[in-house]
C-alpha cells in the first residue's frame, strides 16, 4: 500500500475490500460511476443482500449502453432499479468512480501485472473536485427506464427485428410501412444508442441486452 497525505493507493479487490468494508456497511449514499458491472464488484451485495442494502441506502448508479448488453447484468439493474436505486445510462466515457456519504471516493486505475490498482481518497477539496465531476456526468446521464422506452418511441422493437433478419433497407421499410428515408434515420438512431457498428450488430445486441 502507498500512502500519500489523505489518498491511499490499493492494488486488487482484495486489499481494496479489507480497506474499505466497513465504509460500505455504514453509507446512507452511495454514487458509483462505471463501464459494466464487473469493476465494483466488492460494492456488490451477495443476492440476499441487495434488496435490503437498496432499501436502506439512497444508491445512484450510471453505466455505459454497454451494461444492457449482458441479459445477466442488465436484469442485475432491474433488480436495483425495482427497489429504490436510481440508475442512468450515459454515452459518454465516465470516470469508473464510487463517493460514499460524499466524503470518500474511491477511483479505479489500471490493471498492471493482472491486478487493478484503486485510490481511496478522503482529502475534502479532492472528493469535492471527484463529486462535482460525477453530478456533470450524472445530469447528462438517462434513466434506465427512459432509455429503454427511447427504443419504443422510434419504433425500435420492429425495426431492430428488421435489423437482426439482415433484410435489406427497402424490403425493412415496406414492410412497416414508412418511408426508406425514415427508415434510415431511425437506424442510425438506434446504433448510435446501441454503440453498434453494424446493422446486424445492433440487432444482435438488443436481443441480448433483452430489449427484443
Amino acid at each position: 500500500m502507498e500512502r500519500v497525505s489523505d489518498v491511499v493507493v490499493v492494488r486488487g479487490e482484495a486489499e481494496l475490500f479489507e480497506r474499505t468494508a466497513h465504509l460500505f456497511a455504514t453509507a446512507t449514499e452511495i454514487s458509483c460511476a462505471a463501464r459494466d458491472l464487473h469493476t465494483w464488484s466488492v460494492a456488490h451485495p451477495t443476492a440476499p443482500e441487495r434488496e435490503q442494502a437498496v432499501r436502506t441506502t439512497s444508491v445512484r448508479k450510471m453505466y455505459l449502453p454497454a451494461v444492457l448488453f449482458d441479459p445477466a447484468l442488465a436484469g442485475h439493474l432491474r433488480f436495483m432499479a425495482t427497489h429504490g436505486a436510481r440508475i442512468r445510462i450515459t454515452e459518454r466515457e465516465v470516470n469508473e468512480t464510487i463517493l460514499l456519504d460524499r466524503r470518500i471516493a474511491i477511483v479505479a486505475g489500471d490493471h498492471v501485472g493482472g491486478v487493478r490498482s484503486y485510490t481511496v481518497v478522503s482529502s475534502p477539496e479532492l472528493v469535492q473536485g471527484i463529486q462535482s465531476l460525477f453530478e456533470a456526468a450524472w445530469a447528462g446521464g438517462t434513466d434506465l427506464e427512459a432509455y429503454q422506452a427511447r427504443f419504443t418511441e422510434l419504433g425500435a422493437r420492429e425495426i431492430l427485428e428488421q435489423l437482426a433478419s439482415g433484410c435489406k433497407d427497402e424490403t425493412a421499410a415496406r414492410a412497416l410501412g414508412v418511408g426508406l428515408r425514415t427508415y434510415r434515420r431511425r437506424v442510425a438512431e438506434l446504433m448510435d444508442v446501441l454503440g453498434a457498428s453494424s446493422r446486424f450488430q445492433a440487432g444482435a445486441r438488443a436481443r441480448e441486452a433483452g430489449l427484443l
